[in-house]
């Protein structure tokens, strides 16, 4: 799979996850946050949570879980990455972090949401 091709799978992970957050009710407050610590792919609210998820995408899970690429060492840097956008962007909302696999492509995807992954 080229670098194209994996971006590509990411981002369409992250807007299958996005839309499936707002059919929960969360309310979509940035995407793809970059900052020097790393990339945070949803900010979302749900209730009195500000949610930090990160999304894993995966044709199926013949190697390993999606869940199991988010690794302590991304969880660290998703961790700095949030506490620098909560340093930013002022709210009283409890910070929570969420996994969200996606499995498989097009009608026979499965979701799969990990609240309080981390």
């Amino acid at each position: 799979m080229t670098m194209d091709r994996k971006h590509l799978t990411g981002s369409e992970g992250e807007a299958v996850a996005g839309r499936y957050l707002k059919k929960k009710g969360y309310t979509i407050l940035g995407q793809n946050y970059f900052c020097r610590f790393g990339e945070i792919d949803l900010i979302a609210r749900d209730g009195g949570y500000v949610v930090f998820v990160e999304v894993k995408t995966r044709k199926n899970e013949e190697f390993a879980a999606a869940r199991e690429f988010v690794t302590s060492a991304k969880q660290e840097r998703v961790r700095k990455a949030a506490l620098l956008w909560l340093q930013k962007n002022e709210t009283d909302l409890q910070p929570r972090f969420d996994v969200i696999e996606i499995i498989g492509q097009g009608l026979k995807q499965k979701i799969n949401h990990i609240e309080n992954a981390f």
